[in-house]
């Protein structure tokens, strides 16, 4: 019998309570008790996203939370700001292309994070544009950008700043209302703590005040629709019932540890991480590191960096997350948040030094886990 572990960076576990909540009797969406659990849900979710909007859920993933955005803010040739920190960044200006926007790249190398004076620069040179498209946790890289300063920045341009926080909400602190995010975006397989399938948004009045003028085609992602649905109690069109009765347990479970009390543990985690994997003599990719996962370099011993992912899931039952694109065999991603603790920390080193080992890298055992330990005992 080989047990397994689920420590990629989405979908993540789901706790036991969650689970029993998400196999519960189904019951009708319209009707009075699903709506109370709505209610509860978008109450729990206003607490994580921080903001007095409405969060709307949509049966969709990540990327359609995204797409919605995109579709519900803009009119034909638009023009956009993209910051293209990885992968996910990338996916931005593939969807605004996809819908006849003017996409306006802003390139940052893999690995690094977003220097702000290359955003203003790129606003200056485009006095037209209309609205930033980031990520807070550049998920394919494992890199922090700097939320706050990209929301300053879009409100002294008066434009919009559109936030995919896929892997950073529930993770670290975004204030929604506090730092002014127009457009703040989710996914439930993340720090929420349940299966793929739902997408949350919320929308600032000023985002609100660009959807009413917007003018490309939307239907079934169509938010002022949702939006007098949710005023309602209710959802515009056949919602994920067991998910959002799961997405109930998760949110009682945050805020019964406490918001602030989520944050500072995954920032432990993901120094223990880093603490474990440095001692192990690897290199952390990203020059600033997401609290939610580690992206680590490949060591040049190991010719095929695919085998370390592989190995770490078929020999030793911890699934992690490799590099993708022209990453892939470059890095791997061991992934701290969601239903994430201390032992996920150590396990996940545990089985890096035995496939390390197994690759033909020099190991002494219990160097990393023993780095991570200390962090903890540290606190």
């Amino acid at each position: 019998m080989k047990k397994t572990y689920l420590l990629a960076p989405g979908p993540t576990p789901i706790p036991e309570s969650v689970t029993a909540a998400l196999s519960g009797p189904l019951i009708h969406h319209r009707t009075p008790a699903f709506q109370a659990i709505l209610d509860d849900v978008r109450a729990g979710l206003r607490h994580i996203f921080q903001t007095r909007q409405d969060v709307l859920l949509l049966s969709t993933s990540g990327t359609g939370g995204m797409e919605a955005a995109l579709t519900n803010l803009f009119s034909p040739s638009d023009e956009v700001i993209y910051i293209n920190a990885g992968k996910f960044g990338e996916r931005w200006g593939k969807i605004a292309k996809a819908y006849g926007l003017t996409p306006i790249e802003v390139k940052v190398p893999n690995g690094e994070t977003l220097e702000i004076r290359q955003l203003e620069e790129k606003i200056k040179q485009h006095p037209a544009v209309k609205a930033v498209l980031f990520q807070a946790s550049e998920t394919s890289t494992g890199v922090k950008l700097p939320t706050q300063e990209i929301c300053k920045v879009t409100k002294a341009a008066n434009i919009l700043s559109v936030c995919d926080a896929i892997t950073a909400c529930g993770v670290f602190d975004l204030p929604m209302d506090e730092w002014g995010i127009d457009v703040l975006i989710t996914g439930s397989q993340k720090a929420l703590m349940i299966p793929p399938g739902l997408a949350m948004i919320a929308l600032s009045e000023k985002a609100w005040a660009a959807v009413e003028k917007a003018t490309l085609p939307r239907f079934y992602f169509d938010l002022l629709r949702e939006k007098k649905a949710a005023a309602k109690s209710t959802t515009a069109w056949t919602p994920p019932i067991s998910l959002i009765q799961g997405l109930q347990e998760s949110l009682r479970m945050i805020k019964e540890e406490g918001l602030h009390n989520v944050f500072k543990r995954h920032e432990l985690l993901a120094r223990a991480t880093r603490a474990g994997v440095q001692a192990l003599g690897l290199e952390i990719f990203a020059r600033k590191p997401s609290p939610a996962l580690t992206a680590v370099k490949v060591p040049s011993g190991i010719k095929d960096g695919k085998l370390i992912p592989k190995t770490m899931r078929d020999k030793y039952g911890v699934t992690i997350a490799g590099g993708q694109d022209e990453l892939e065999g470059k890095i791997f991603r061991l992934s701290h948040f969601g239903y994430a603790d201390r032992f996920d920390v150590t396990t996940a080193l545990s089985a890096l030094e035995l496939t390390l080992h197994d690759l033909g890298h020099p190991v002494e055992f219990g160097k990393g886990v023993g780095a991570a330990l200390r962090t903890f005992s540290e606190g």
